[in-house]
């Protein structure tokens, strides 16, 4: 008798002991003395206003975000593709130690006749052949149509009707800090479609690359810190919205979480172009310039404060023809001010041969600001006129 009124002190006791530490754990909570992290601080009381975000509210945030997200990937992923590229190494065909190698990049499909815009170091230069991958399993041929090495832009042309399309979006509007989901093919096409998300980090980045050309400049660039790897290359960068706002293009392999998208408003008119006529007759100024983000580079001692300055002029372009040299400032075209190479091309390739522009520029020779007109010629590439 006497040892199970012991145990049933013991079991007392211990409930009791129990009860208290419990409380002592919820009171302490609710009082803020302990943090997420497990450390024991004491946390000023938190004041409640109107405006903040209550604690329902942050979770259904974060919700939206994630149901944005799915959406996304949802509406978009059909109209992106694997593309595979079949080069060949060496400089002939009567080479008998070439070997072949296969690359994969990605694509975003812009038409539903079968254009698809992707990087130029994806489909562009020399190939003996390319296979596009679609959602639905097909794999067709395709043909480059048109390619640029500076800006990293192709044009490659499939056989089919009834694609599945990404909508354009505006990339001018975009601000840092706002969703943006990458879709593409990373690390080769059995993770095709894959889907990352993160946010807008920078804009109008200027990043310095080596093409066929030479050194040069990709300015202009998004920055994202959704995650672009190898194979991405090609595939697209989306807002909120499902909408195209990039082509995405690079990333920086010494940090992580760093990576480039080329705006899609530069593309849009040679889409469209290629859309309403089969074809893009590249329209051509003849000048090349830099921004005020890629002066520091160039170790020239001139404060750029507006427009854009002309590193380089072809001689037989109608820039020149019409009195534009190196040194000048291109401040606006047809009205509409300069500020970034990008935007002159997009402006320019909105154009046709023969069109005549009005540039407004700061004149190297005199320093004053000048308008003359030009008439825009067709570019040639390898000696043949670009279509």
């Amino acid at each position: 008798m006497q040892r199970r009124g012991n145990n049933f002190l013991k079991f007392f006791l211990t409930s009791l002991i129990t009860s208290v530490g419990v409380f002592a754990i919820l009171f302490a909570l609710v009082s803020g003395y302990l943090t997420r992290g497990g450390n024991e601080t004491e946390t000023p009381p938190l004041e409640i206003t109107e405006d903040m975000p209550q604690p329902h509210q942050i979770v259904a945030e974060e919700r939206v975000d994630n149901h944005v997200v799915a959406n996304v990937a949802k509406s978009a992923s059909a109209g992106v593709v694997g593309i595979s590229v079949l080069r060949v190494d060496g400089d002939s065909i009567f080479e008998s130690d070439l070997s072949e190698k296969w690359g994969v990049g990605s694509g975003v499909i812009v038409s539903k006749g079968g254009y698809i815009l992707t990087n130029h170091h994806v489909a562009g230069g020399k190939n003996k052949r390319i296979i596009v991958s679609l959602s639905d399993g097909r794999n067709i041929d395709g043909v480059t149509k048109w390619s640029d090495p500076v800006l990293d832009l192709a044009v490659v042309k499939i056989e089919a009707d009834g694609l599945t399309t990404i909508p354009f979006g505006d990339a001018t509007k975009l601000q840092v800090g706002e969703p943006a989901i990458a879709i593409g093919n990373p690390l080769g096409l059995q993770f095709q479609r894959t889907v990352t998300s993160g946010i807008i980090s920078a804009l109008n980045r200027t990043i310095k690359i080596e093409t066929e050309e030479g050194v040069n400049y990709m300015e202009d660039l998004i920055q994202t810190d959704a995650s672009i790897n190898p194979g991405n290359s090609g595939g697209p960068l989306l807002n909120s919205k499902g909408e195209v706002v990039g082509i995405n293009t690079i990333k920086v392999t010494s940090a992580e979480a760093i990576g480039f998208a080329i705006p899609i408003n530069v593309a849009i008119p040679i889409i469209n172009r290629f859309v309403e006529k089969g074809e893009f007759i590249e329209p051509y100024l003849g000048v090349f310039a830099y921004d005020k983000e890629v002066m520091p580079y160039l170790n020239i001692d001139l404060k750029l404060d507006k427009g854009i300055y002309v590193v380089n002029v072809d001689e037989n372009g109608p820039a020149h023809k019409s009195g534009i040299r190196k040194g000048c400032i291109i401040i606006q075209v047809d009205g509409v001010d300069m500020h970034t190479m990008m935007q002159l091309r997009a402006h320019i390739y909105s154009k046709n041969p023969g069109d005549i522009v009005n540039v407004t520029h700061i004149s190297q020779e005199t320093g004053k600001a000048e308008t003359i007109p030009i008439r825009l010629s067709a570019k040639e590439r390898d000696g043949l006129v670009t279509r």
